[in-house]
C-alpha cells in the first residue's frame, strides 16, 4: 500500500484530472491513498508545527516513510524503481510525505526512513504531486517489465 500525505488541496482541474488518472493507473498494481492535510498561513514556526501535527495523525509505525525534500537524495527513474521494490521486499506500506510552503518540520524529517529530492529546483506542491504519481506509476511499469514511454 502507498500513502501520499500532502499539505494542501488541489485547486486546478487539470491537475486534479492528472492525479485521478495516475491514481487509477497505479491502482492496477497496489492500493494508493492520497491524504490531504490543511495548509495554514501563520508564521513559519507555527505553520510547520501545525502541519506536523496534521501529518503525524496519518503515519503508522509500520510505514516506511519517504520525505520529499530538496536536500534529499536524487535518483534516476530506474534507481527509484529499484528502491521501491527493495522497500516492498521488507515493508508492506510506504508513506510519501510532501510538505507545505515552508517544507517539513524537523520531527517529520527525523521520522523519515529516506529523504528524496526530484531536483534542486523548487516546484509548486500541486504540480509535484502529479510528478510523484507519474514516477510511482513508472516504477510499477519498470518493475513489471511493461512498456512505458521513455
Amino acid at each position: 500500500m502507498i500513502k501520499i500525505i500532502t499539505v494542501g488541496k488541489i485547486k486546478e482541474k487539470y491537475l486534479s484530472d492528472a492525479i485521478k488518472e495516475y491514481t487509477k493507473r497505479i491502482g492496477k498494481y497496489t492500493k494508493i491513498y492520497i491524504i490531504e492535510v490543511p495548509d495554514v498561513d501563520f508564521d513559519i514556526n507555527k505553520t510547520l508545527e501545525t502541519e506536523k501535527n496534521s501529518i503525524l495523525k496519518y503515519i503508522d509505525n509500520k510505514d516506511y516513510i519517504i520525505t520529499l525534500d530538496i536536500e534529499g537524495n536524487q535518483l534516476s527513474s530506474i534507481d527509484f524503481s529499484k528502491k521501491i521494490n527493495d522497500i516492498f521486499n521488507h515493508n508492506s506500506n510506504i508513506s510519501f510525505i510532501i510538505g507545505g510552503s515552508y517544507g517539513l518540520h524537523k520531527e517529520i524529517k527525523e521520522l523519515s526512513n529516506y529523504s528524496l529530492s526530484f531536483s534542486k529546483m523548487t516546484f509548486p506542491h500541486q504540480l509535484f504531486r502529479v510528478m510523484l504519481l507519474e514516477q510511482i506509476y513508472r516504477t510499477y511499469k519498470i518493475n513489471n517489465n511493461e512498456i512505458y514511454h521513455k
